[in-house]
């Protein structure tokens, strides 16, 4: 799997219409150039140009549009969204969020019963439409339990909605703002569609925020808003595992985002610490510099290794499979925190630079901090991964083998995902990825998590442990990059990644192991044997000096002014 490089632009597409949005996004963002795009960024100008560039060319209608409402025009597909958001954060994170949100509020419609409504959404998408989620709230966030917009029944079949909602995007100007609320009296959950030009809607004010400046994050009320059934969405349950099921789908997003953004800044660490001559050297001839760039290199490709395997098991999911459930928040938790790991290492190397105002790294270095911060933070997606562990380690089925799901096609069963029952998600064996791979570092990260499976077997957590938030979550550490490192190989294999760089990969998940290992010794107070295993568990990783100087000459250096963006 290779880096994105919009200036060399490669990817296997099934039809040409995809390729189309993709190299004309290309082509709009590197004309505007980096320098407009940097005053835009300080200015905290607008982006109406994105907006039109949007309209006109119909990308978010081509692409966010399910085929049902199109009669097969458009479709929805994972595989071509993904590479979008990468391609959008490469360029900018108010560029991607802008279709973040848009996601966010079309999620609510798409999983509806209002097939109206559904129609009057794809006709808004092809006008240039954007669309907005109404969820969380200034005083409760996304709490759901705890909202406080409602829809009051006028005893005619209509209601009055009134309330607030907070940290909402595109807020200022969507077609529709998919807003979740209760009905006064019954209590029930709904969601119900608003427009923002309608003279009951109030935006009240631009949140300012330190990332995304140009977005326009937004605080609106209703005040006696009419609604009526041509206006709900969903009702009851199915508004409740609507707002669920569309943040599944959204939280991917943010993985995709943060390997665009991290993309860029490393060609531009690159290019800058390779032409820069220091007492008598250039900076990429230091051996720590060479193993910052290569250990940086090393994570960005397992990013995009798991972020895209993790969208095969999107577009295979059904009811009988859905393990994208717990694939989905280690993209949304871990992958974004990878993220801004990367960029903190280039960031080690460029220094000052980073901080020049004409840089993309400058915004990168805002922005990056972000996306693990946003739909649901580390602890709520941790608390769900751990759900996982006892299915995934102990309870083995049989699945057919998932391929690249490369193909068009339209992936409906997000918009009809099942809700509940984790319990009832399993998993092959875990095992099944180490046949036949060699590398004494995969085999030494194999060791490591037959440990942890050992542990839990005879020295799982105590009564009092598990009642420790604390503990599970740093426990649940350990199991992340567990599954982080079977996707790696996963697709590892699929896209033919050599050994030498996989043995890199495998050294920093090495190292993040024993570091999360040695985090439960210190930290907390455990068992005799809880600790031996901990202590087992802490391995150093094989040195590959050949390894290494193949993957920084051929992988990392050679792609030194390979991508310079035009000012």
């Amino acid at each position: 799997m290779k880096l994105l490089n919009p200036q060399k632009y490669e990817r296997l597409h099934s039809d040409e219409t995809s390729r189309e949005l993709v190299e004309k996004a290309i082509t709009f963002f590197e004309k505007k150039g980096l320098k407009r795009i940097k005053e835009d960024d300080q200015s905290q100008v607008w982006y109406e140009d994105f907006l039109d560039f949007i309209k006109e060319e119909k990308v978010f209608y081509q692409l966010l549009t399910p085929a049902a409402h199109t009669a097969g025009e458009t479709r929805w597909d994972m595989w071509r969204i993904s590479e979008y958001n990468e391609i959008l954060g490469f360029y900018g994170l108010c560029y991607w969020y802008a279709w973040q949100v848009t996601i966010l509020g079309l999620g609510p419609i798409w999983m509806g019963t209002n097939d109206a409504l559904k129609k009057k959404t794809a006709a808004l998408l092809k006008e240039g439409g954007v669309f907005a989620f109404g969820l969380s709230e200034k005083t409760h966030g996304a709490d759901l339990y705890s909202s406080e917009m409602t829809l009051k029944p006028q005893g005619d079949g209509t209601w009055l909605a009134n309330g607030s909602k907070y940290y909402i995007g595109n807020g200022n100007c969507a077609a529709l703002v998919s807003t979740f609320g209760k009905v006064e009296g019954t209590g029930e959950y709904v969601f119900f569609a608003v427009e923002t030009d309608h003279p009951n809607y109030e935006c009240v004010k631009k949140i300012d925020t330190s990332g995304v400046r140009q977005a326009y994050v937004a605080e609106y009320a209703l005040h006696d808003y009419p609604i009526t059934d041509d206006d709900i969405i969903s009702i009851g349950q199915h508004a409740w595992n609507s707002s669920l099921n569309t943040v599944n789908i959204g939280k991917f997003e943010l993985g995709c985002a943060s390997i665009g953004i991290a993309t860029h800044s490393f060609y531009e660490a690159l290019t800058h610490a390779a032409g820069r001559n220091l007492y008598g050297r250039y900076v990429t001839d230091f051996p720590h510099v060479r193993k910052l760039f290569v250990e940086s290199y090393a994570r960005l490709i397992a990013m995009k290794l798991v972020a895209y395997r993790t969208a095969d098991y999107l577009r295979c999911a059904s009811d009988e499979d859905r393990r994208y459930l717990l694939f989905n928040p280690i993209v949304k938790m871990k992958v974004t925190g990878e993220g801004e790991k990367v960029v903190g290492l280039l960031h080690e190397v460029i220094a000052a630079k980073g901080y020049e105002q004409d840089t993309y790294f400058e915004m990168a270095i805002r922005d990056i901090g972000m996306l693990p911060k946003l739909e649901g933070t580390e602890h709520v997606n941790m608390a769900l991964i751990i759900k996982f562990v006892k299915n995934y380690f102990f309870e083995p089925v049989d699945y057919p083998e998932i391929s690249r799901q490369s193909e068009a096609g339209d992936d409906a069963y997000l918009f009809n995902q099942q809700t509940g029952k984790l319990g009832s998600v399993r998993f092959p064996d875990y095992r099944f990825v180490y046949q036949n791979v060699e590398g004494d570092n995969v085999l030494l990260f194999k060791e490591q998590l037959e440990l942890f499976r050992k542990l839990l077997m005879t020295a799982p957590p105590s009564e009092t442990q598990a009642k420790n938030i604390d503990y599970m979550l740093s426990a649940g550490e350990l199991f992340t990059l567990i599954v982080y490192a079977q996707l790696v190989l996963e697709n590892a294999a699929i896209y033919n990644t050599e050994q030498p760089l996989l043995e890199q990969i495998f050294t920093f998940l090495v190292q993040d192991f024993t570091r999360a290992a040695l985090h439960m010794v210190i930290s907390f107070e455990n068992s005799p044997e809880q600790e031996t295993l901990y202590r087992e568990m802490m391995k150093k990783p094989v040195i590959d000096k050949e390894g290494f100087a193949k993957v920084w000459n051929e992988e990392v250096y050679a792609l030194r002014d390979q991508y310079v963006m035009s000012e």
